[in-house]
């Protein structure tokens, strides 16, 4: 008999030839039986609801379901059928943000900035955005460089590291400042430095320089840039990005222009290009400068800084893009494209404008794709309670929550990257800033008794960035439509798995979740977003 070497070769001491060729077979039989890759996943479900759950981690009790019937959606992974590749979730460093950090206690601050940026202990933001100049969060209009100075030889960045007088402007005169050094490039490296943080920043110019611009109805408001400026304002641009570099700051992403199609109407900084001056912009401009820096690689574009065009509406994104895109000299220098949700009370009645997301995947399946921005004016006496029921602001009636949930998971199911809302923090008053624009953030801080609210807010974008991390594909999940329910499914590099599901019916669902041949089942509260984590345990 010959010797058969491992397992085999012990067997073959007891067994006679005729059982040694029956275990041989045996063992063939098993190892063409495969095990499932999920057979010893287990399930975490976190869970926000009106009710005052905020990112609960449901015990085993509370995910079964009760006695009485419930209707049941029944939702199937496939989690080999892979779609866009995830950057992150989050929202944004604003001047605003940090004026707000600096009125309170340093260790009341540290513990702000980890539930923001903390993967263990907080939400784990990885995608964020902030202005080149001021912005409509800023605490007034400033510039990096001199009036004139068409050399840029003034051209600083000091203004964004100088800290706070206290007199910017009413909204913030009177108010103790506990860290007046404190500012926008200190809260953006403080936020780094928070353990396990690793986070991207785009960022965006609201306005160039009024001396820069024509038509302008206020200081940096409204007109648009005079295109002898093209050449200087680029060269502007990419000196900011070697700026932030050398305080530390590696910027990931650039759009050209927030809101290019305001260029009349606006009440704070911006700046009017027609889909063509955006267009011959990057083209001949901004492109080969940041070419030129060093900053853009034109043969890999996911490698250096991402260039984003657009940064407006996402209703009417198809038709601006497609001047750029539809030309090779000025597309070779755009990533992808960012959008906004505004105007939020139109949304459901267009479908969350997944005809038009799915459009722009279709049209350029090879560009980039990311929400740069949305926000809700704030309801100062009701800051947690608007988020759940119909609040109003300029852009109309809608329930804030309802209306988030189903524009997240709408953009990611259409091919969406990645998804920022604007402030990560401001006052309990929506501030500041000196237009009497008021918004509501994730995080609200009152200045003067330092109390900081989490708003359901913060606790819904962290379903997302807690749970979908960078790298994360989307995945196929199948399931029989149901009202009022929606879903989306991610798969993380470590193998883990998440199923973000919103309920907004007025009762509860029974979920199960079916991956090769398992099923984890839960119960989904009505008015309720739920984190389902697939883990191995």
């Amino acid at each position: 008999m010959k010797n058969y070497t491992g397992k085999m070769n012990k067997q073959s001491d007891i067994l006679n030839i005729g059982g040694l060729w029956f275990l041989f077979i045996s063992i063939i039989f098993v190892s063409c039986s495969p095990k499932s890759a999920y057979e010893n996943y287990v399930s975490d479900v976190y869970q926000t609801s009106q009710a005052g759950d905020n990112l609960k981690l449901l015990s085993s009790d509370e995910v079964k379901t009760p006695v009485t019937e419930v209707k049941k959606v029944t939702l199937q992974l496939f989690p080999n059928e892979e779609y866009q590749k995830y950057y992150g979730f989050g929202a944004s460093f604003t001047e605003s943000s940090a004026w707000n950090l600096a009125t309170i206690p340093v260790d009341s601050r540290k513990k702000v900035l980890a539930k923001l940026f903390s993967p263990t202990e907080g939400a784990g933001f990885t995608l964020t955005r902030t202005h080149i100049n001021s912005s409509d969060y800023s605490n007034n209009h400033y510039t990096y460089v001199e009036e004139g100075d068409e050399d840029l030889s003034t051209f600083s960045i000091h203004e964004d590291m100088k800290g706070f007088s206290g007199e910017e402007n009413d909204q913030v005169r009177g108010i103790e400042l506990i860290d007046p050094n404190y500012d926008l490039i200190p809260m953006i490296l403080e936020a780094a430095s928070i353990p396990g943080a690793d986070f991207k920043i785009i960022a965006s110019p609201w306005s160039p320089p009024s001396w820069m611009k024509a038509g302008e109805t206020a200081k940096m408001t409204n007109g648009s840039l005079l295109p002898e400026y093209y050449g200087l304002w680029a060269e502007y641009m990419s000196k900011y990005v070697t700026a932030y570099k050398e305080q530390g700051i590696t910027l990931w992403g650039l759009t050209p222009q927030n809101e290019p199609l305001h260029a009349h109407d606006a009440q704070w900084d911006s700046n009017g290009f027609t889909p063509e001056q955006g267009r011959d912009f990057l083209r001949d401009h901004l492109g080969p400068q940041l070419v030129k820096d060093g900053h853009l690689n034109l043969d890999d574009l996911d490698a250096g800084l991402h260039v984003l065009i657009y940064d407006h509406n996402k209703s009417t994104m198809n038709d601006y893009v497609a001047k750029t895109y539809e030309d090779p000299e000025a597309s070779k220098y755009a990533w992808g494209t960012a959008f906004h949700w505004y105007t939020n009370s139109e949304l459901k009645e267009n479908n969350w404008y997944a005809k038009e997301l799915a459009e722009l995947q279709r049209n350029w399946p090879n560009k980039g794709m990311i929400h740069t921005e949305s926000s809700i004016d704030i309801d100062a006496n009701d800051p947690i309670g608007q988020y759940w029921r119909s609040s109003t602001d300029y852009a109309g009636t809608f329930v804030p929550f309802e209306t988030y949930a189903n524009d997240i998971i709408t953009d990611l199911n259409h091919g969406t990257q990645g998804y920022i809302e604007w402030c990560s923090i401001l006052s309990n008053k929506g501030q500041p800033n000196p237009y009497d624009n008021f918004n509501s953030a994730p995080v609200l801080i009152n200045p003067v008794t330092d109390e900081v609210i989490y708003t359901p807010l913060y606790y819904l974008l962290s379903h997302f960035s807690k749970f979908i991390r960078p790298d994360a594909h989307r995945i196929g999940v199948k399931g029989k439509a149901v009202d009022g329910v929606i879903y989306t499914a991610a798969k993380n590099t470590d193998g883990s798995i998440a199923v973000v599901v919103f309920n907004q019916n007025e009762e509860a669902h029974e979920v199960s979740i079916v991956l090769e041949t398992k099923t984890f089942t839960t119960e989904i509260a009505p008015r309720a977003v739920q984190t389902i984590h697939l883990r191995n345990k």
